[in-house]
């Protein structure tokens, strides 16, 4: 099993642009596949499922190839959310495992609930997503507990690699040499085509006048170069601790909200208190976290993301029922025979059921 493992991770470095290419290819088909032919769904769901697994893999064994080859330099210096993630992986073990599980869990849930539907009672389903919800709480307390700062998402550094920064010629297999290595330095020209006659003088037609003044102002071509606080921060000091029990509160409601959420529509609920309960939960928590500092863009761009997910909202219970699908569904039939925009309609409508039928396309 070893010498498969460490033959294909062999495979993927010496082709990396190539398998790159085929999962962002793959990737793009799960969003046309829902509608086309019977459980068409599952499929979508089961190798969107493969490669995000498959993707998490990946990275893992490229960052690390890339950390060991000592000709690696990336041209644009790497995010203040991946030296933060990847920091806390260096730092504990306990937080690198979480995090996996937690990204294997968010990969995986859609296409558990879908065997589930398929194969046992809706109460026994909703069984099923409430053991998932309490294991990702659960999960997600202990990443809080380790890190004792709001929670990152996703709690794992994303992809950073580009074939083509790595010099060709690295003795390491790494994921982003070139397939073949080309030469150090082009050929020289013979002396028999050189072109010894002094060249002629450019003619004005053909050169370009000279700028009056500088296209851009010197201030404006430096402040992107410079230095910020968060670039000689330590990793780890990029998002502060958290200092008052009003902000672990704010957390701890953030992350078991969605736990919440599943067990009160487990109970077969029909009216709003499921939905209103949710996002009483979201607003309190956005009230009682604090107000980050300018120089804590990491946690800034956190905390918004949390704020564009309450659209979320939109599509769940009697909000998606009364208002969002009817809305929806006349745009869908009013574009049916409208070039272009009538295949947005057509996917818009193979979609709709599937919000319908399933609890983690729109889940908290």
């Amino acid at each position: 099993m070893s010498s498969a493992l460490a033959r294909y991770e062999s495979f993927l470095v010496a082709h990396v642009s190539t398998i790159s290419s085929l999962e962002s290819s793959l990737r793009s088909i799960t969003w046309i596949l829902p509608g086309r032919f019977k459980d068409a769904e599952l499929a979508s769901e089961a190798l969107s499922a493969i490669l995000n697994v498959m993707s998490m893999y990946h990275d893992t064994l490229l960052a690390r190839v890339a950390q060991t080859d000592p000709k690696y330099k990336p041209l644009i210096p790497s995010s203040a959310h991946t030296r933060y993630t990847r920091a806390w992986c260096a730092r504990d073990a306990r937080y690198k495992w979480a995090a996996r599980a937690l990204e294997l869990i968010r990969f995986t849930e859609l296409l558990v609930e879908m065997g589930l539907r398929r194969k046992v009672s809706r109460k026994t389903r909703w069984r099923g997503i409430v053991l998932l919800e309490i294991i990702k709480a659960l999960l997600r307390l202990v990443l809080l507990r380790i890190t004792r700062r709001p929670l990152i998402s996703p709690p794992i550094p994303e992809r950073e690699f580009d074939p083509e920064n790595i010099p060709a010629g690295s003795d390491t297999s790494s994921p982003t040499l070139a397939p073949s290595s080309p030469p150090s330095s082009l050929p020289s020209t013979p002396d028999h085509l050189k072109n010894n006659h002094v060249p002629l003088p450019p003619h004005p037609l053909l050169t370009p006048p000279p700028p009056a003044h500088s296209p851009i102002p010197v201030e404006e071509f430096l402040l992107p170069k410079a230095l910020t606080t968060a670039s000689v921060k330590a990793p780890t000091s990029l998002v502060k601790p958290l200092a008052s029990p009003k902000e672990w509160l704010s957390e701890v409601i953030y992350h078991i909200r969605p736990l919440v959420y599943a067990i009160m529509l487990s109970s077969g609920r029909k009216d709003n208190k499921p939905l209103m309960t949710a996002l009483a939960m979201e607003l309190l928590a956005l009230n009682l976290r604090r107000v980050p500092s300018q120089s804590s863009a990491l946690e800034r761009s956190e905390y918004a993301r949390r704020d564009r997910d309450i659209l979320w909202y939109l599509l769940r219970g009697s909000i998606w029922d009364t208002w969002t699908r009817p809305k929806l569904e006349g745009f869908a039939n009013r574009t049916a025979h409208t070039p272009l925009i009538g295949v947005f309609g057509a996917l818009l409508k193979d979609w709709i059921p599937l919000i319908d039928e399933y609890y983690y396309y729109t889940a908290p």
